[in-house]
């Protein structure tokens, strides 16, 4: 068999770049190991804990009701339910994708795909091997979860972003090791259903890609809420017990303490699924088990491409793979394209309250040499927030001094991750501040709060 391009894997990145494909008259075929389309991010990443955390949002509304004068005695939580609703929404979107590869006429070929070299493929499953020939190949194969030395995962206690999606009961106690997007999540999820919730971070601060003032408000609001947060904290010696895990933690201030909980979930990042592939069939090059590529995903092998989180260099999101994928298949079919910008690429972090952000942080701006001026305007002033009753968090714009360049945006609070859309257009349009100044922002609405953040950059915010 022979095609115009073969995805290998059907992740974000690699159903994104099929589909591409298939639009752009190419013959395409997509490689998939596992028995459904999806990837990690449909079945085991972004979409179930997203329909968690929705979930989670749901509850405290009911755990609260009274806040908001409606009398809700006695709610309980059907955890099995929950785990229910959070599974048809999984497998809805995968009989989606699957549509998707009929209607633009891709053929999924299901097995394991390792190259060969010279646009050749070799697919096992259980009944033997085929080869496939391809002018061009994408490589989308993803990432797993990193363990802990001398740790393996368990459905019972020691947990992945895997396992602790298919529990059938929210654990009365869970320590988080990592206190990155993962971390962070899975704690506000299970903290709001009645979790007592530890998160131990090695690095000095939470979410440590977010700029500095963004991780010290997540921190604030989360020991505030009931959640433990130890930053500059090490965990060790690591061992099961009849009730569950007990550790070893060294915390910032070099005290020692022992911990114990009912499941211990280790988000501690995420390697990239390259080892068993067939890369030491081509040249492509390799950086700590990242592919190296171009600015167009090619690697050093002529016609592969390599998009999402096995590339070196970019964030481990499902839309930087599916951007990358229409970047490949673009430059591959001769159409009109531009790279990713780095600098563009917004972050999403879903927890209560939430986090967006793009581009530069302060440090960063002040470290490339940039003359910085900042604006912040605060949740709490915003009229939306105080009737939605989130009031934590707030905007921070981050700008060059001289012409008024959006340097980088980084927002805590409620729909967070929804209201960076704003400044990601404005960026990619290479607005100024003074556009954003002049752009009428509707009331009351919680994007108001990015009109007053620019205008804070001049100390003219109206309500702070």
């Amino acid at each position: 068999m022979s095609y115009d391009v073969v995805v290998i894997g059907s992740g974000p990145g690699g159903y994104s770049a099929a589909v591409r494909a298939g639009q752009y008259g190419l013959r395409a075929a997509l490689i998939e190991k596992d028995p459904k389309l999806g990837g990690t991010c449909l079945h085991v990443g972004c979409i179930p804990t997203k329909a968690l955390l929705h979930t989670a949002d749901v509850w405290s509304h009911f755990v609260h009701a009274a806040d908001e004068g409606i009398e809700c005695d006695n709610p309980r939580l059907n955890y099995p339910k929950v785990i229910e609703r959070k599974n048809k929404i999984v497998a809805k979107h995968a009989k989606g994708v699957e549509f998707l590869m009929k209607k633009n006429r891709v053929e999924v070929v299901k097995g394991y795909g390792a190259l060969r070299g010279n646009g050749r493929i070799e697919v096992r499953d259980g009944s033997g091997a085929t080869a496939i020939e391809a002018r061009n190949i994408i490589i989308a194969t993803g990432s797993e979860a990193r363990m802990l030395p001398g740790l393996q995962p368990d459905p019972e206690i020691i947990l992945t972003n895997i396992e602790i999606l298919n529990l059938t009961a929210a654990p009365k106690s869970l320590v988080v090791i990592g206190a990155g997007a993962v971390g962070v999540e899975f704690a506000s999820i299970f903290h709001r259903f009645g979790t007592q919730v530890t998160v131990l971070e090695m690095l000095p601060r939470a979410v440590p890609v977010e700029d500095e003032e963004v991780s010290k408000e997540l921190e604030r609001v989360f020991k505030k809420s009931g959640i433990r947060v130890e930053t500059g904290a090490k965990a060790e010696n690591i061992r099961k017990t009849g009730q569950g895990v007990r550790l070893s933690v060294t915390l910032s201030n070099g005290k020692q303490e022992d911990l114990e909980a009912e499941k211990l979930l280790v988000a501690v990042g995420r390697k990239p699924n390259t080892e068993s592939i067939g890369l030491e069939n081509t040249r492509i090059e390799q950086d700590r088990g990242f592919i190296n590529v171009d600015a167009y995903q090619q690697t050093a092998e002529p016609g592969v491409y390599a998009i999402g989180d096995v590339v070196a260099g970019t964030p481990q999101l499902a839309h930087v793979a599916s951007m990358e994928g229409m970047v490949a298949v673009a430059h591959m079919a001769g159409k009109p394209v531009r790279p990713v910008n780095k600098n563009r690429i917004p972050g999403a972090t879903y927890t209560e309250p939430g986090i967006g952000s793009v581009g530069l942080t302060e440090a960063q701006a002040r470290a490339q040499g940039y003359k910085v001026k900042t604006g912040k305007f605060p949740f709490a002033a915003n009229s939306k927030a105080s009737i939605l009753g989130s009031h934590d968090g707030f905007v921070k714009v981050v700008t060059e001094e001289r012409y008024g360049e959006i340097l980088g945006v980084h927002i805590i609070g409620p729909s967070a991750y929804e209201l960076i859309a704003e400044a990601v257009a404005a960026m990619e349009a290479e607005a100024t501040v003074e556009t954003l100044m002049s752009t009428i922002h509707a009331h009351p609405t919680l994007y108001e709060a990015m009109g007053e953040a620019f205008n804070s950059v001049y100390g003219l915010a109206i309500n702070a």
